[in-house]
């Protein structure tokens, strides 16, 4: 073995986003690509050496290569010790959690998270700090600074690790400790749930059926659901992780998990089904005959969480990214808890979570989380859930009409425009943008704007300021559209628009959502442009 420097220089476009860096996989598998990023995150937190970091991913294509360089380099850097999860498979809510029981100095996650892999698909590599979270901006800036400076990186000479079973090893000065990735994500859950009330419920006839998406979360769920909740062999469906996730898309919403949606709106639909996507940070829930939209799980969570051992003390607030609905503002105000609204990206989440301002948080895009760890967890949710029915006897839907008739209905969706012309979006949004002030008081689609605004956030804990977070409209009545690009997309850029309306008339709460959304969709269009702008007469997929 022996460590060598080898000398490289910038390449350009290695800027982290939301949730690190992601390419196609041919980008990161370009030689000096992955070790610059990765170099560039050990200059930017001080080098490495006497360090102790995490390491794990997905197991999507390249995943197991990258994890074999990265701990050559962190063996080069001089690093005291390296947990890296077994096969180098970690999903991200558990790689948060052993960051911050192992007290690292912070963990490496390799993942794109929900969007597909394979050899032409995409790959990720992100940093999370010691609190277990994804980087912040001031962290990330110091990682792209250090992509446009680098001259060389260091990395030791030797065969490959063997990670296929739990134990330790050398590699020069550094411990490698391979770990069980389920084990002590399994411990952290059976401390925060009535594993015997959920156990309770399943042998009592309840039928759960979870497809893990040929995603990391397929260990877990059988670990957990099936062999120490009592959920019959077959519950958990897609379960072995694949390079390729099987071949499809693992997002798990109505478009990408569709077969399960089938299932459950069939004859014979289990009482409750769940899925979680690429590196299980994400979630769906169903019930039989119904799909729980992200916002209305996170509010039904949020209004029955004490019901779960861990959270019977009670919540210390909660919080949702801008875009999400507005359902859990209004369990929120019910309950007297702070409710905070914040940009997209978990780490925004993580200083309310530190602080103790909040206790549970989500997004509309299917990932909700608590103060456990410092990312969302998909599994975490599906457990909550199981919980909640356990004690209240309750389905999935009678649990919603429940919910609804306390809170009223914040009916939602959102519409994603895929793979758009960036430059075309661009200007899309700044036009519109040059429009806020004066669109008060016109009326689109017979909705009459009340105000219009570009969110910007102003960091209760640290004082920092997020600004150009999206472009919203709020019409009289509280119906909304917010308008932003969403920065997890590896192609072109993805125009994301967000449709709300709320209604307490008894009678409109279960409504069929596109008839209640109508009018505000066609104002979506009308007042942006989208259609002229972007040559795009329907969204590609609606949520």
């Amino acid at each position: 073995m022996q460590k060598i420097t080898v000398e490289t220089k910038p390449i350009e476009g290695q800027k982290p986003g939301t949730s690190g860096l992601r390419k196609k996989t041919p980008v990161f598998m370009a030689p000096h690509y992955l070790e610059n990023f990765v170099q560039s995150i050990f200059n930017a937190i001080g080098g490495v050496a006497g360090k102790s970091l995490v390491l794990g991913g997905d197991g999507r294509y390249f995943n197991d290569r990258a994890a074999q360089v990265i701990l050559r380099m962190a063996a080069a850097g001089g690093a005291a010790r390296v947990i890296v999860g077994q096969n180098a498979l970690l999903s991200t809510p558990a790689a948060s959690h052993l960051i911050r029981k192992r007290g690292t100095d912070g963990g490496i996650v390799l993942s794109a998270s929900h969007n597909p892999g394979g050899p032409d698909e995409d790959f990720g590599v992100k940093f999370n700090t010691p609190n277990g979270g994804p980087a912040p901006e001031e962290v990330t800036n110091r990682i792209f600074e250090a992509t446009k400076t680098i001259t060389s990186y260091e990395i030791v000479e030797t065969r490959d690790l063997d990670l296929s079973a739990p134990g330790e090893t050398m590699l020069g000065g550094t411990v490698v400790e391979i770990v069980d990735p389920v084990a002590d994500y399994a411990e952290l859950m059976q401390s925060l749930f009535d594993f015997d009330a959920i156990r309770r419920l399943i042998a009592g006839g309840f039928t759960l059926r979870f497809d893990a998406m040929h995603a990391v979360t397929g260990p877990y769920a059988r670990k957990i659901l099936e062999d120490l909740l009592g959920a019959p062999a077959g519950s958990v469906i897609n379960a072995v992780p694949q390079p390729d996730f099987g071949g499809g898309h693992p997002d798990p919403n109505p478009i990408w998990a569709r077969p399960l949606v089938d299932l459950a709106m069939g004859p014979e639909a289990p009482d409750f089904a769940a899925a979680s996507d690429g590196d299980g940070d994400r979630n769906m829930i169903l019930g039989r005959g119904i799909v729980v939209t992200p916002s209305d799980s996170l509010a039904v969570l949020a209004a029955n969480a004490t019901r779960a051992p861990g959270y019977a003390a009670g919540l210390k607030g909660v919080a949702r990214s801008m875009p999400t609905s507005r359902a859990v503002d209004r369990v929120a105000a019910a309950a007297g808890l702070d409710c905070y609204e914040t940009p997209t990206g978990w780490k925004f989440f993580g200083n309310l979570l530190d602080a103790g301002r909040a206790t549970l948080c989500g997004e509309e895009s299917a990932g909700t989380g608590s103060d456990h760890v410092r990312e969302k967890d998909g599994l975490w949710a599906v457990l909550l859930w199981l919980n909640i029915l356990a004690e209240t006897g309750l389905s999935v839907a009678e649990t919603l009409r429940a919910h609804w008739a306390a809170h009223g209905r914040n009916y939602y969706t959102r519409h994603d425009y895929e793979a758009v012309d960036k430059d075309r979006a661009e200007a899309m949004l700044e036009a519109l943008r040059g429009r806020l002030d004066s669109l008060a008081g016109q009326s689109f689609a017979g909705r009459k704007v009340e105000m219009a605004d570009e969110f910007s956030y102003d960091d209760p804990v640290d004082g920092s300021k997020s600004t150009g977070q999206g472009l919203r409209i709020h019409f009289e009545g509280g119906a909304r559209i917010v308008y932003r690009l969403s920065g997890t997309g590896t192609v072109g850029a993805t125009l994301r628009v967000y449709l709300e309306e709320y209604t307490d008339d008894p009678a409109r709460l279960e409504l069929p959502v596109e008839e209640v959304l109508a009018d505000v969709i066609a104002a979506a269009d009308e007042i942006a442009g989208i259609r002229d702008h972007t040559g795009r007469t329907e969204p590609d997929v609606r949520t």
